[in-house]
């Protein structure tokens, strides 16, 4: 018995010489101490665990950003003058520092679990001050910059809260054996329930946690209504160079609903497609008038405009982390884009029966259409074009009733939530709405006065599935092509199969903590 006892812990020590050694680097057996249970876990891995959890969330906040990747990268090309995609390199980050600290924290558990001291080696504590310094700047700046992403996290939780709760479960059961052998090996009572009390506080609180969770998509069977109509966000950004002709032609082919775009009117009063207030990121300006690459768009006259080449930026660029490889044909015709005239995009709309939403921008101080953007609007869109006034989402506010005494037709479309009474005076018939102000309860509202919500910029499956099962009546999307073929939302459950799920969990949960203490 003796032999065996004493061959048993041989064969032991290269586990524990392998963990200490990563840890601490120290991996020879005299180099190591064994140490009571309880009086060093709380000293050297507090730091451990809250560095661990800034990572954590972190990563989780931005991993669910990615639906607004383009947003951030364009962010920083306004700032650095430079097309690159930073939002990708974070990410990559996010998730090394992350499973850095994640793979310390399971040794220091493990080490723990062998009554062996820590020793954190200077090299780890060096990297856990960046990795904290890092997540604690990261979310700081982000949140300053760009607030509206918690929105984005507490929308993520109607989804991903049930699978949450889940891996949280899963985590628990597996601390449960290094929770165990420290607490069995501990002499005195007190220390154990030191041990054990915050283990078991924290399972009891996850598993009645669910009973405050909130989701859309956890419905009767029958209750979910139609799937949203697609609009394409400038046609179709991730196939083609956003704006341009071939960016609407692709929305067509995968079939979107209706297109989206922003005016702007030239000097000499021509209307045309352009997003940012300059020329530099979408045209090869910089090449053609390298003077003038600051110059707002709306100053050049539209005989300059139209030579200019709105597609190899594209190419050169390729401004989503996630785009697929063009065909040659593609290419080619990317290459030869220029910038669209508004007459022609409704033109296009019109001949394929599709609903047109645009922001217009108002032209700079002494501008010659200043003042009668509008109208010359209304010009182009009125006798120009030809384009059917139903299929006309008018988003603009200014001069509303004058637009609606010209063109009755139009379909009136307000930016912002407004009391029911104030929407319907006004005629208001769709809200256009940010996701981050997704309600069900509020699409709900305006959807029993016949006034339907749309979404923007909705890209990501999760976010459509949760847009969906909240009864949007429409989403603007730059993914028109992969969110075309969900037939379902993702998420989507009965509350008698979540029901179903949480409690085997618990149970399951229980059976298996139950058996690792036993033993």
């Amino acid at each position: 018995v003796v032999r065996r006892h004493l061959l048993q812990r041989y064969e032991h020590q290269p586990f524990i010489s392998c963990l200490a050694g990563f840890y601490s680097c120290r991996w020879k057996r005299y180099q190591r101490r064994r140490t009571e249970p309880g009086k060093c876990c709380c000293k050297m891995v507090n730091e451990l665990k809250i560095t661990f959890c800034f990572s954590l969330i972190f990563l989780y906040m931005w991993g669910e950003a990615k639906n607004d990747y383009n947003n951030f990268d364009w962010y920083n090309y306004g700032n650095l003058g430079f097309w690159f995609l930073w939002s990708l390199v974070l990410l990559i980050v996010a998730a090394i520092v992350f499973m850095y600290i994640t793979l310390l924290l399971v040794l220091a558990m493990c080490l723990l679990a062998e009554g062996q001291q820590l020793y954190l080696h200077w090299s780890h504590k060096i990297g856990t001050f960046l990795v904290l310094g890092f997540s604690i700047t990261a979310l700081f700046i982000l949140s300053v910059l760009w607030g509206d992403q918690w929105k984005t996290v507490r929308l993520s939780f109607q989804i991903t809260a049930p699978y949450l709760h889940i891996g949280a479960i899963a985590i628990m059961v597996l601390l449960s054996w290094p929770v165990a052998l420290h607490a069995i090996r501990a002499d005195k009572k007190v220390v154990q329930v030191i041990i054990v009390g915050p283990y078991l506080a924290i399972l009891l609180f996850l598993f009645l946690i669910p009973l405050g969770m909130y989701s859309p998509c956890i419905r009767e069977t029958g209750t979910l209504g139609p799937k949203p109509a697609l609009i394409g966000h400038r046609g179709a950004p991730m196939l083609a160079p956003e704006n341009t002709e071939m960016s609407f032609q692709k929305t067509i082919e995968h079939g979107g609903d209706g297109l989206e775009t922003d005016v702007t009117i030239s000097y000499d009063g021509v209307p045309f497609l352009m997003h940012d207030s300059t020329l530099r990121r979408t045209t090869n300006i910089k090449e053609v008038y390298p003077n003038d690459t600051a110059q707002n768009a709306a100053l050049f006259s539209w005989d300059t405009l139209k030579e200019l080449n709105a597609g190899m930026w594209f190419l050169k660029d390729k401004p989503f982390s996630c785009m697929g490889s063009l065909s040659r044909a593609d290419q080619n015709q990317a290459m030869n884009q220029s910038i669209y005239k508004l007459s022609n995009f409704l033109r296009l709309a019109d001949s394929q029966n599709k609903l047109v939403i645009f922001d217009l921008y108002r032209p700079p101080e002494k501008h010659p259409y200043r003042n009668s953007w509008i109208n010359r609007t209304l010009e182009v869109i009125l006798n120009e074009s030809g384009i059917r006034p139903h299929l006309v989402l008018w988003l603009e506010n200014d001069m509303r009733s004058f637009v609606q005494s010209v063109a009755p037709g139009f379909q009136q479309t307000m930016g912002s939530k407004a009391p029911v009474e104030d929407l319907l005076m006004d005629n208001i018939v769709k809200l256009n709405l940010a996701y981050t102000e997704m309600s069900s309860e509020d699409i709900r509202k305006y959807a029993e006065a016949n006034i339907t919500t749309n979404l923007y910029v909705v890209n990501e499956p999760w976010l459509f599935s949760l847009a969906w099962c909240s009864g949007a009546h429409s989403v603007t999307t730059n993914a028109v092509h992969t969110l075309k073929n969900l037939s379902r939302p993702l998420f989507l459950m009965t509350p008698q199969q979540y029901n179903i799920m949480w409690i085997l969990t618990d149970l399951t949960s229980v059976l298996l903590i139950s058996l690792i203490f036993a033993l």
